[in-house]
């Protein structure tokens, strides 16, 4: 089944411990490239949870972000900066001796400084079991986070698919008209060449049946027979490969090239009323798939 690269999942976990907001995003990429933003204090247990996202996810760029708030209250720790503070009531007394202040420091003028004091916030430190609890409640989030995405980028694969099997169908049967009218095409050029020959020829002692081989070895030269079938062969791979359980995007896109220079050796040989137009029209339909198919895992 065809899968999207795009795609967006958000999870949010509460339990005694701690409040778990978890966030999944993924957008298009070459192979896979996976970015996680922890908190400190999940950085043991960062390898499992990339290896969760491995197991989901085959290609692309994936943001997994983790936030977390714990239940347990934050000591907070506050510290005057005695140098400033010194260096503030000195300024002040000086002040005063020359008039140009009266009373002496209130608490809440230190407060106006930012620089008199420093308040921290100090981590909460759990037990084993606590952490333990905490670090199974966050990497179950991100699995579910990553089901989540995945129901979402088959969803919009299942999109991509549609449109690209009526694209594929579209170019088939464009390629079928160029195969009729490069036969008819083909007759044409003979029946034109014998008869040229012919009137060339008609004062001559030529043996007829040389010349007739070498019309048809000239005309043999604009046959696209091998193209159309290696061109047919492309199609329904293309079939196998998006209907298959795998990741398909990079065979697609090699396969579109090959498609490609199978329509362009056709369109060079092919000899026929409405060739050129028909095998534009293919090569635009092949483009506009190429990219949609850069969206595709």
């Amino acid at each position: 089944m065809m899968k999207s690269m795009t795609g967006f999942a958000s999870v949010t976990r509460e339990d005694d411990c701690a409040s778990i907001g978890v966030t999944v995003r993924s957008v298009n990429h070459r192979y896979l490239d996976v970015q996680m933003r922890l908190p400190q204090v999940l950085s043991g247990i960062e390898p499992r949870l990339r290896a969760a996202v491995q197991q989901q996810v085959a290609r692309g760029r994936v943001e997994v972000g983790v936030s977390m708030q714990m239940r347990q209250q934050a000591k907070i720790e506050v510290e005057l900066n005695e140098v400033f503070a010194g260096a503030l009531a000195k300024a002040m007394a000086h002040a005063r001796t020359i008039g140009l202040v009266a009373g002496h420091l209130q608490p809440g003028d230190i407060l106006r400084f930012p620089q008199a004091l420093t308040v921290r916030e100090q981590v909460v430190e759990l037990d084993s079991a606590a952490s333990a609890a905490v670090e199974a409640a966050v990497e179950g989030a991100i699995v579910q986070a990553l089901r989540d995405l995945d129901v979402m980028r088959r969803r919009e694969g299942a999109m991509l698919q549609k449109d690209l099997d009526a694209r594929k169908e579209a170019i088939g049967a464009m390629m079928e008209r160029v195969a009729g009218l490069a036969k008819a095409g083909d007759e044409s050029l003979k029946e034109r060449l014998s008869a040229r020959i012919s009137e060339m020829t008609a004062d001559l002692n030529v043996d007829r049946g040389a010349v007739a081989q070498e019309v048809v070895r000239f005309v043999s030269r604009s046959d696209i027979s091998e193209e159309l079938v290696r061109f047919r062969a492309h199609v329904s791979q293309w079939t196998s490969l998006s209907d298959g359980p795998e990741p398909c995007g990079r065979k697609l896109d090699f396969l579109l090239q090959e498609m490609n220079r199978e329509v362009n050796t056709t369109g060079s040989k092919a000899d026929g009323a409405g060739v050129p137009e028909l095998i534009i029209s293919i090569k635009a339909e092949l483009e506009k798939m190429r990219e949609q198919v850069q969206n595709v895992e």
